[in-house]
């Protein structure tokens, strides 16, 4: 199955919402309050917020799709666009959903090689992330791919603080 993988505009934004809000829920509504689900989408996910982020010149989102079908997207940050201070030699992959229905098709695997892509353009020594400590799936995921836990973060999901795992891949 080919994927294509093409970069977000402002253009997008109504479709980067639906697609985010979607993934979202469907990654961690089976773990946390409605109320903190709804807090967390409102503040991250409204047109605004997601316009800022668009127009960032240090963040860049990717769509992926598979027979002309949305089923994912990526954020990737460097400088100061990352959630954390890691230098310039970092890029950071602060999101990577894969819509359910379009799971074990190797996009996930397609995005986070684009990352390494625009890593490697822009001379990037490490690339990294931040997955919330109960997400095993993407935790296995991402060491199978060379990714090592190298420290955590607090997230906020609404009023719950939760530990998101740092996790690092050298590149070449």
């Amino acid at each position: 199955m080919t994927a294509t993988i093409r970069k977000c505009t402002v253009a997008d934004l109504q479709k980067l919402q639906e697609i985010s809000t979607l993934t979202f829920n469907e990654t961690f509504k089976e773990q946390n309050s409605p109320e903190n689900m709804k807090a967390y989408v409102e503040k991250a996910f409204n047109l605004e917020q997601l316009e800022k982020e668009v127009l960032h010149p240090n963040s860049q989102f990717y769509f992926i799709f598979i027979k002309n079908e949305l089923a994912g997207y990526l954020k990737v940050n460097t400088s100061d666009a990352q959630s954390e201070e890691m230098g310039e030699e970092a890029i950071e992959i602060e999101r990577i959903y894969i819509i359910n229905t379009f799971h074990k098709q190797g996009l996930g695997k397609e995005l986070l090689n684009k990352a390494i892509e625009i890593a490697e353009k822009q001379n990037k020594k490490k690339i990294w992330l931040g997955v919330w400590e109960k997400n095993e799936n993407a935790i296995a995921f991402y060491k199978k791919l060379g990714f090592v836990q190298t420290g955590a973060h607090c997230f906020y999901m609404g009023d719950e603080e939760q530990t998101d795992y740092i996790m690092v891949k050298t590149l070449r």
